[in-house]
């Protein structure tokens, strides 16, 4: 028969930095996501009108 994992104790520092941290790092990490992914269309765009440009 399986065990069971027995659950560890709840550690409550730990989420409450969660809870204070989170409403900071979920906005910025979805900004440098939206940044990061203008850029790489930026450079998949530039590369597409040189090789259109050159033939």
């Amino acid at each position: 028969m399986m065990k069971l994992p027995t659950l560890k104790k709840f550690n409550y520092a730990m989420a409450l930095q969660w809870i204070i941290f989170l409403p900071v790092i979920l906005p910025l990490c979805l900004v440098f996501g939206a940044l990061q992914g203008a850029v790489n269309m930026m450079g998949t765009m530039a590369q597409r009108m040189m090789l259109d440009i050159e033939s």
